[in-house]
């Protein structure tokens, strides 16, 4: 395997794709004036109703610091209210306006276009297949990313 080229690497394969989605899902998301980690905000809030930025930061994979900038230009553009919470006073819970469950909405509805493109590229059984080998290799990533 050390003498295969580069581009034949598993690691390379699926940083491509990785990459290749994202580009998509970022041009999508920027006629609707939404960042990656915006899009994901609003979806987390959308599947699960006030939630703090700490735990909004954990599901995007980004610092509370970062978090805290995404929901007050969220909050700005009114896509977003944050209330105490009724536990921790100092603890602002997000919730999804209904302008920014309908963008949400909208946007999701063209993500999604590439989800029914990429199923439709596949017979069911490569399908299966391909999302067994891709869970194999994400747990295969994740047991050997190391930890502090």
């Amino acid at each position: 395997m050390a003498d295969a080229p580069v581009e034949e690497y598993l690691c390379t394969r699926i940083r491509r794709a990785e990459q290749a989605l994202m580009a998509h899902h970022e041009g999508v998301l920027r006629g609707y004036g939404l960042t990656m980690t915006q899009y994901t905000v609003l979806l987390a809030l959308s599947r699960e109703d006030g939630l703090s930025g700490a735990q909004l930061a954990r599901a995007c994979g980004v610092t509370q610091q970062s978090m805290a900038t995404v929901l007050t230009t969220l909050q700005g553009k009114d896509l977003i209210r944050r209330t105490p919470s009724p536990v921790h006073a100092k603890v602002l819970i997000a919730r999804l306006t209904p302008a920014g469950t309908t963008l949400l909405d909208h946007a999701y509805q063209e993500v999604n276009v590439l989800e029914r493109q990429l199923s439709d590229a596949f017979s069911p059984a490569e399908h299966a297949a391909l999302c067994d080998l891709l869970d194999r290799a994400t747990a295969t990533l994740v047991d050997q990313t190391r930890r502090p």
